[in-house]
């Protein structure tokens, strides 16, 4: 791979999803991208760079293109310390404002669902809630790879997704499916799993509003700007007082002064606040 056709396919894989190579990425490139070369009995990069733009199958192909550059590393109950907060402050604030209000609905956003182990996770901790029964809960998980959103709709998991799993956890959740666990019907039931670009604002809109959203080990992939669209996407997307939680190594440090940082008393979550602050004053 020539640095300019390291340039062509890094930027034209960062305009269509944000994924942001740096110049040292150009192994990492060419050894992944290198299969699909062969693939397509393609002789250069430069090649595959122009099949990715105008060939009929190019949507097809640049699907290939994200499943072989994305990191999908997750299993169930990841980041407990987060996972706690969650059940025992998050639950209990949204509770409180939607029973002032007189509603009954509660829509969590998985993005960056990967495989799956976050929704459902997050539809387990839920079930746990007696109060929730009568309640409509939502659990949306979303990713840009197609194979792992296959692999999130099956719901059928290796000895590795459960590595943070009690074994009560998962008696009551999962069957035995020819050597490996399968989530059941009832958690299944609460998530519903879809393929979305977090770029795509139009697309992003049509979610609509959000109680709380999820995004851990994501935007560490994108670069300053990249991160501010999402970032202000997710603003736009939650509630008056909905939470935003990031993974443990992320921030919105020179990103966003929208949002309050709460301290909790076993994680720090952002909030959207009550009033929120206007685009030009809140976004860096």
């Amino acid at each position: 791979m020539s640095a300019e056709e390291f340039r062509l396919l890094r930027d034209f894989v960062y305009q269509h999803c944000g994924l942001n190579f740096t110049d040292n990425s150009k192994y990492l490139l060419e050894k992944r991208l290198g299969k699909r070369l062969r693939q397509h009995n393609l002789k250069t990069f430069k090649d595959y760079y122009y099949f990715l733009r105008y060939n009929p199958n190019k949507d097809q192909e640049l699907s290939e293109v994200i499943d072989q550059l994305t990191t999908n590393e997750t299993y169930f109950f990841r980041e407990d310390f987060q996972l706690r907060t969650f059940v025992e402050d998050i639950l209990p604030e949204v509770r409180k404002r939607k029973e002032r209000e007189g509603q009954k609905t509660l829509r969590i956003w998985s993005a960056g669902c990967s495989s799956g182990e976050e929704p459902y996770t997050i539809a387990m901790l839920l079930l746990d809630q007696p109060w929730l029964r009568s309640w409509r809960v939502e659990v949306i998980g979303t990713d840009i790879s197609h194979r792992v959103l296959h692999m999130a709709r099956e719901g059928i998991y290796g000895d590795a997704s459960f590595r943070s799993t009690e074994p009560l956890q998962k008696k009551r959740f999962f069957t035995d499916y020819e050597g490996k666990s399968r989530i059941r019907d009832e958690v299944r039931s609460l998530v519903s799993i879809s393929h979305l670009n977090l770029f795509d604002t139009s697309r992003v809109a049509l979610l609509g509003k959000m109680d709380a959203i999820f995004c851990r080990n994501v935007i560490i992939y994108f670069d300053q700007a990249g991160k501010r669209s999402v970032v202000e996407n997710f603003f736009q997307r939650l509630v008056p007082e909905g939470f935003l939680l990031l993974g443990h190594s992320e921030s919105l440090i020179n990103l966003s002064t929208a949002f309050q940082l709460r301290h909790f008393q076993h994680d720090m979550v952002y909030q959207k606040p009550l009033t929120a602050v206007t685009r030009a004053g809140g976004f860096l």
